[in-house]
């Protein structure tokens, strides 16, 4: 029985030091796997965020041409970086209406989503996207804001400082008074509309201001706070006996240029655009720039933020230099005007085409 018992004993015994190796051996082939298993998930970490699809919002603030080239030349921008809408990048676009209200309800919206980045097209939208995501990590870039300083969206042109930079429609302001006196030489008066509460047209009114003397120009401004403002604010400009009107980068205003028009042609006087959408549609001329690829250097800017190459607040503000030329000859014509001498190279544009003249 004794023998039994011991012969029991050093069979359990036997079977517990097996187990126990086997558990070693099991624990130690594990801890063994875990480099290759870490690095594989290393990998498939850096496939994941290179195969990652960026979602992205876009906030247009009007439907009017030059903000819609703008929208076409970041498209443009972002596939030339190989972003591509539908491949590897979503993108949502939204437009305001015009409305700072509905501007800044997108926003929100595009934020409670948690998209990548979120554009701003014009400097009301670019506001409200920057106002919606300054608060998080979502970075925003802008197109067609004329004074990122002043609407209070970077900290400085060369280093905004927040989550957030862009691409400026800085006007050629001197360029285009030059332009003025050049079509007027005998004008005195240069009538302006601008929305009280754009940054934009209230700096860029500021600057008019100071050069026009420089021109022997006074200038005569009528400010509006809403699109039903701006037919009665037009005929009050006209009747201040001004020889032009002036038109700046104010998207109020240009989203209601025919009504501006009416009120100008009525008297027959001129309106200069501030670029060559407008003078299509009806303006006499402009030192104009170009949107399409205003909007792909923006592009550009967002597709190095989305991966990883840049980062929003160490990026310059890119600041538009080059303008050109341009003008109406059917407005011209019917105004009984001629083309100035030094602008003989000027691009001559209708609502359907441009051509060179």
């Amino acid at each position: 029985m004794k023998n039994t018992m011991k012969k029991l004993a050093a069979s359990v015994t036997a079977m517990v030091l097996a187990l126990s190796f086997a558990a070693c051996s099991s624990t130690t082939a594990a801890s063994n796997a875990a480099p290759a298993n870490s690095a594989a998930a290393g990998q498939t970490s850096q496939t994941s965020q290179a195969e990652k699809n960026f979602k992205i919002g876009v906030i247009q603030y009007a439907p009017h041409p030059s903000l819609d080239n703008c929208y076409t030349g970041f498209k443009a921008g972002l596939e030339e970086a190989g972003l591509k809408d539908g491949t590897n990048i979503t993108i949502d676009f939204q437009n305001a209406q015009g409305d700072n209200s509905n501007g800044d309800l997108i926003a929100k919206n595009m934020v409670s989503k948690k998209y990548d980045l979120i554009m701003g097209i014009a400097t009301p939208a670019a506001m409200s996207a920057y106002s919606a995501a300054k608060s998080t990590d979502i970075p925003v870039v802008f197109t067609a804001v004329s004074d990122a300083v002043a609407a209070g969206i970077v900290k400085s042109n060369d280093a905004p400082g927040v989550n957030c930079t862009g691409s400026s429609d800085v006007l050629p302001l001197e360029q285009q008074i030059k332009m003025i006196r050049a079509f007027l030489p005998n004008a005195k008066k240069i009538g302006i509309l601008y929305t009280t509460s754009e940054p934009n047209s209230v700096s860029q009114l500021k600057q008019f201001k100071e050069l026009a003397p420089k021109y022997n120009f006074e200038v005569v401004d009528v400010g509006v706070t809403n699109a039903s403002e701006v037919a009665a604010a037009a005929a009050t400009v006209v009747s201040k006996g001004v020889d032009c009107i002036n038109n700046f980068t104010d998207n109020n205003v240009v989203n209601n240029l025919t009504t501006e028009l009416q009120a100008a042609n009525a008297k027959k006087i001129p309106v200069f655009g501030s670029e060559e959408e407008q003078v299509k549609n009806g303006c006499l001329a402009s030192q104009s720039i170009d949107y399409v690829a205003l909007g792909k250097e923006t592009g550009k800017m967002a597709a190095k933020i989305l991966k990883g190459e840049a980062k929003a607040a160490e990026t310059p503000v890119f600041m538009v230099k080059d303008c050109t030329p341009v003008y109406n000859k059917a407005v011209m014509d019917t105004l009984g005007l001629t083309l100035p001498s030094e602008y003989s190279s000027a691009t001559a544009v209708t609502a359907d085409a441009a051509t060179k003249k």
